[in-house]
């Protein structure tokens, strides 16, 4: 029987506008359309792919669904997971507040308004490129690589959920990370120096245990007593400070079972560990300084910070990251360290 002309095995195209063509197919006994711009040959060669990927289960129907819709829809999906920070959440790939508001700044301020409107399945490797060659103009390397891995996480989810048959973003140039910013380096005597010129200010325990040990500031910020080993000169580092828009001001388990470890401490920090602790005893009691009274007697309530941000009331409250950092800032510029971040002096790595 001979084929009726327009027609492609179980499809046809017809004509829908100027360069413009309708697809027509069956797949499991449904019906689809798809319009396709471009030659005709360019619409019987994606007719020929759909028709096979019927075959082969791998069809997709045709969907209006645009970026910006789907780059929502994702991230609601990703706010609907519980336990991102156990570490069996992390296995599953899930991320934690913080981060998930991270992903949606990038894809809103830099992937929506240049292809937001633009229907998922219609979006090209090519309009990937163009994407990167444009945010390049405007943006460091480093933020147009992390759009490159946040947009490439959310379509690879799109092609999972059959929105599209294949991620767009595999297909697109990587764009560079350029080089890595290592911050500023101290030699030893330049840290003691720096050390000692925040002696008098609220925040120099903090800058002290953070020179000694290489702990960051948030995980430093979340320290309990009950981490810290006077017998043993040891700090357990067991979560992190972590401020979202949604949730607020709280802790979290460390990224990875790397992050979860004990530090051993010298003698100087001990002393002035043991200085912070009495300070939080005569508070709990009501005890003013300079009176001689037998501490032992004391009892630090469970949940009590090193370092809090309720002093007088609250030992429990968390500190206000943020502040500590602008803290940091204006004391080390004082001291001639202008561009010295809180990360940057440390002993260790």
């Amino acid at each position: 029987m001979a084929r009726k002309k327009g027609h492609y095995g179980a499809g046809s195209i017809d004509k829908s506008g100027e360069n413009s063509w309708r697809l027509r197919y069956r797949i499991g006994g449904r019906r689809y359309t798809k319009i396709i711009e471009g030659a005709k040959t360019e619409a019987a060669k994606e007719l020929r792919r759909l028709l096979h990927s019927g075959d082969d289960g791998r069809h997709v129907a045709p969907d209006r669904t645009t970026l910006t819709q789907w780059i929502e829809q994702w991230i609601a999906l990703l706010e609907r997971r519980p336990n991102a920070d156990t570490e069996a959440g992390r296995k599953r790939g899930l991320v934690n507040a913080r981060t998930l508001e991270r992903y949606a700044q990038l894809l809103r301020t830099n992937v929506v308004p240049m292809l937001g409107t633009k229907q998922l399945q219609k979006i090209t490797p090519t309009d990937i490129d163009d994407l990167y060659i444009r945010l390049e103009k405007t943006k460091a390397p480093r933020t147009v690589h992390h759009v490159h891995t946040v947009l490439g996480a959310c379509l690879k989810s799109a092609v999972k959920k059959k929105l599209i048959s294949t991620n767009p973003v595999a297909g697109a140039e990587a764009p560079s990370p350029g080089e890595s910013d290592h911050g500023t380096v101290l030699d030893e005597a330049q840290l003691t120096e720096l050390v000692a010129g925040f002696k008098g200010s609220v925040i120099y325990p903090i800058v002290f245990i953070a020179a000694s040990t290489g702990m960051r500031r948030n995980e430093i910020l979340a320290l309990r007593w009950g981490d810290l080993s006077f017998e043993a000169k040891t700090i357990t580092v067991s979560r992190a400070v972590e401020e979202t828009k949604k949730h607020g001001r709280g802790t979290k388990d460390p990224k990875t079972q790397r992050g979860r470890r004990t530090i051993k401490i010298d003698d100087g920090l001990i002393e002035l560990l043991a200085a912070e602790r009495e300070r939080h005893l005569r508070i709990v009691a009501g005890i003013p300084d300079g009176a001689t009274v037998d501490l032992s007697l004391v009892k630090l309530p469970d949940g009590v910070l090193m370092f809090p941000g309720g002093w007088g009331r609250d030992l429990t409250k968390l500190r206000d990251a943020h502040a500590v950092t602008r803290l940091f800032k204006l004391r080390a510029r004082k001291l001639g360290f202008p561009d010295l971040r809180f990360h940057d002096p440390s002993r260790q790595p």
